[in-house]
């Protein structure tokens, strides 16, 4: 390759490398897979290394990925984190292994290694202080980090005293393990939120939340790998420390081997690739490093890298194999999603038999058919997916696929909404999305029946005693009682709390529903309007489609799903079970009528929504930007970029006890 066209891949590759770092670093949203990425750093890398004189500070080969986010203290790292040079065959294990031997007789010191997992998740560094934890970070750039000390404190095997009274700086991986990530996953499908990536992405963005409340709720591990400083003990051998850092309380990287030749770290690495579906944890390679510490400080140091260590990827697995057939499962919020049945194939350690292809357009972007021919790639602990389609080897007999019109499971319309690339059951009485169906109509947005959460209404459906919404309206004291040991008083409380909720205003009701598009504030303006819930149901789409703050997206959505046999019949049942369908006339407060609110900040004693439920009730409104048309903006703590533009705008801000005065 000439110098000029050199020139321009490479700068083309900086672009494209600092883009998708950002999206995994920064943004904890990857768009593309971890190979890919490290295919095109290595594509730079050896581009770099063939042009010297084109490197420049600003690659990401000269510097650690990663910054600090708004809204943490920085730390300035007493020791660097340091990232690790990829290697990708066992070719370049060898070569690294002739370049430390080199080294090694010139200082007449015999070379061992010690081989680990890879963990895959998110660098931190703990210290510890007279054996008492103080302080942890992340690595953001490498030499400054996030100070995320309350998060650390959530993680249940970070020890916050030692066994012994030491001053030290450990560093670990953050991680959520492979059950725990599915499970988290399937709880934010329930609540209807975005899905995480892949559960590197899920750590990360767990342990970098600003609200601490928020990460004590994610399943979140740590793994301890290396001392980083430790003026009062003195170690000889990587494998000491990590056998000490156990002995004082550390969760320390099970999988650490000693090794005396590299042939030896070889075998370790294939035996891992041979084991990692069995692990409960995420790993994305092995790490190969020195074992002596005193041979590694002769060796040193790149800015970015150690001299001393490498990570081995595994490389992507990939298998041909046929599309037997398309099927559709239902998830729990009612998203259709559509899986390929495969001949049964053995792909990096596991057979694979089924892989999702996630939508309508997946499938026609990749032209996949029953009956095809397909390669599937299964890279490290990444979800399987066809990664080409070998359009040669059809015969004719293949057939299209389409999406279905009706649900599978219980035969409602399905939708595809403008903008979106899921289809979806509308049913409400769906047995594929009655536990986010049962669960959000009882939730406090909804018909807030106290203490029937996600837990127990999962019990009541597993023992077979509710099936639908209206089922909840017939449960008895003695079947609620046996969901828990001594559950007279409990069973007492939520059958008071069920009957309660029949007196609800109608906005609670159609909020329930669970009616996509809808909340608190559109719920209130249909119960207002329409008196009644059979007014509702007999409204037609133009009519809905004319009121204001509804508009045509949200008046189709009302209008099909209310459209429904289901959703009439399950009305009909709360009617029988003596569930309000009226809207109840209140004296209305309207102090805060034709004022806009902008919230910002963490508030002390309310979550957002209930901030944004208060204003909406005395007629305010909420906005998530700053304009000159905001009357207030209410800043909490940590308050970011809204507060700043509220001051250069001249908006009033208000604090939290002056909210507190305006709503007495």
């Amino acid at each position: 390759m000439k110098k000029t066209e050199a020139k321009k891949r490479i700068e083309e590759l900086r672009e494209i490398t600092a883009y998708h770092a950002k999206r995994y670093y920064d943004d904890d949203a990857p768009e593309i897979s971890d190979f890919e990425y490290d295919m095109l750093m290595n594509e730079l890398k050896n581009l770099e290394r063939q042009f010297p004189e084109l490197i420049s500070e600003d690659s990401l080969t000269q510097k650690v990925g990663g910054t600090v986010k708004e809204g943490f203290e920085k730390v300035t790292h007493e020791v660097p984190l340091q990232s690790l040079q990829d290697v990708f065959d066992f070719d370049e294990v060898r070569e690294f292994d002739k370049r430390i031997q080199e080294q090694a007789r010139q200082f007449e010191t015999k070379v061992q290694y010690v081989v680990e997992t890879k963990i895959d998740g998110l660098s931190a560094a703990l210290e510890y202080k007279n054996g008492k934890f103080v302080r942890g970070a992340t690595r953001g750039n490498g030499l400054i980090g996030e100070d995320v000390t309350e998060n650390l404190k959530t993680v249940r095997t970070i020890p916050q005293s030692l066994n012994e009274p030491i001053d030290i700086i450990v560093r670990g991986e953050v991680y959520i393990g492979k059950k725990e990530f599915e499970k988290l996953n399937e709880e934010r499908e329930i609540q209807d939120e975005p899905l995480f990536a892949n559960s590197r992405n899920a750590a990360a963005g767990s342990l970098r939340q600003l609200d601490s409340n928020i990460t004590k709720t994610r399943p979140l591990d740590i793994f301890i790998f290396n001392v980083q400083k430790c003026d009062s003990k003195q170690f000889s051998s990587h494998y000491e420390t990590l056998n000490y850092l156990e002995k004082i309380g550390f969760n320390v990287v099970p999988t650490r081997t000693l090794c005396n030749t590299i042939e030896e770290a070889i075998d370790v690495i294939k035996k891992i690739g041979e084991n990692r579906e069995k692990l409960s944890f995420g790993i994305d390679g092995a790490v190969i490093k020195v074992d002596n510490l005193e041979l590694r400080e002769k060796i040193g140091t790149t800015f970015k890298t150690p001299k001393w260590a490498i990570a081995y990827k595994y490389p992507p697995e990939q298998k041909e194999t046929k599309v037997n057939d398309i099927i559709c499962q239902v998830g729990r919020t009612g998203a259709i999603t559509p899986l390929a049945i495969l001949e049964p194939v053995k792909v990096a350690g596991s057979t694979i038999s089924k892989t999702t292809l996630h939508n309508e357009d997946f499938i026609k972007e990749k032209d996949i058919r029953i009956g095809d021919t397909v390669v599937i790639q299964k890279a490290g602990d990444v979800i399987p997916e066809i990664v080409d389609v070998r359009r040669e080897k059809r015969n004719g007999t293949e057939k299209t696929f389409e999406m279905p019109k009706f649900c599978p499971v219980c035969g409602a319309p399905t939708v595809r909404e403008q903008g979106e690339a899921v289809t979806r059951c509308i049913g409400i009485e769906c047995s594929a999305v009655q536990l986010r169906s049962i669960a959000h109509f009882a939730s406090k947005e909804g018909m807030d029946i106290n203490g029937l959460g996600m837990a127990i209404v999962e019990e009541l459906i597993n023992k077979g005693l509710v099936k639908n919404i209206s089922d909840i309206y017939k449960l008895s004291l003695e079947q609620i009682a046996s969901l828990k040991k001594n559950g007279i008083k409990f069973a007492q409380n939520l059958i008071d709390a069920i009957e309660a909720s029949k007196k609800n205003d109608l906005s609670k009701l159609i909020n329930g529903l669970g009616i996509r598009h809808l909340g608190t504030k559109t719920s209130k303006l249909l119960a207002k309007r329409y008196k009644n819930i059979d007014a509702i149901i007999n409204a037609k789409f133009d009519e809905l489609s004319m009121i204001d703050d509804i508009g045509p997206v949200i008046a189709e959505s009302i209008y099909s799903f209310f459209g429904q046999e289901q959703t009439r019949d399950l009305i009909e049942k709360l009617k029988n079970a003596g569930v309000n369908m009226e809207y109840t006339e209140t004296e209305e407060d309207d102090r805060f009528i034709g004022k806009t609110f902008v919230l910002t900040g963490t508030l002390e004693k309310y979550s957002r929504d209930e901030a944004s439920e208060i204003i909406e009730k005395y007629g305010g409104k909420t906005s998530s930007s700053v304009s000159k048309k905001t009357s207030y903006v209410l800043a909490g703590e940590e308050a970011g970029s809204k507060l700043t533009k509220a001051e250069e705008l001249g908006v009033q801000i208000i604090t939290e006890a002056e909210f507190d005065e305006m709503i007495k």
